[in-house]
């Protein structure tokens, strides 16, 4: 086959930073001796809980089809493993919703949301220093999705808040904090 029919592979924006100036940085600043010793994200994992889901589950799948368009992937419905009288649950109501992001699609996101959502939230001042949880992993929670400019505001039925977990292979909270701040993540001053 000649050689100018070959298309280019897609690459997203922030996988060639991450091979191209973090890896470097990253070497130098911990001493890795090899490129494949520096931390590097593994997944992210969106959840939106949505208790009102247990008395109408349409309500649980507008959210999930709010889910799928902000993550670019199909949303999981979560539904309840056993009864829980106090909160008047039955054994698989739904409760909420969830979508685990890998590879290109999590560099994705990542990007959209670093670039494009996180700017829109209202009286943002950066995400917390300290919700690392000890092992390469990160978490917060945002309190509405209309932060995303992928849902049209005038369409949303009600205002629902999401979790996002941050899953990186490094050891520990300092070497996670340097990876997402060279990347670009928005940390509180």
């Amino acid at each position: 086959m000649p050689a100018d029919n070959l298309k280019e592979e897609y690459t997203p924006r922030l996988l060639k930073q991450y091979r191209d100036e973090i890896i470097p940085k990253m070497k130098t600043e911990f001493g890795y001796a090899n490129a494949l010793a520096v931390p590097k994200l593994i997944k992210i994992v969106v959840n939106m809980g949505v208790g009102v889901g247990t008395t109408d589950p349409k309500i649980t799948e507008k959210c999930a089809e709010e889910l799928t368009i902000i993550a670019g992937q199909r949303a999981k419905i979560c539904r309840s493993r056993k009864p829980i009288s106090n909160f008047k649950l039955k054994k698989g109501a739904p409760v909420g919703c969830c979508v685990t992001l890998r590879k290109y699609r999590m560099y994705e996101f990542l990007d959209r949301f670093i670039s494009v959502a996180s700017p829109r939230i209202r009286d943002f001042r950066g995400f917390s220093s300290h919700s690392f949880d000890g092992s390469g992993g990160y978490n917060f929670g945002l309190s509405e999705q209309n932060a995303f400019a992928e849902l049209d505001a005038d369409k949303m039925s009600r205002t629902q808040g999401m979790n996002i977990a941050i899953h990186t292979s490094a050891k520990n909270d300092k070497e996670t904090k340097m990876l997402l701040s060279l990347i670009g993540f928005p940390f509180r001053r």
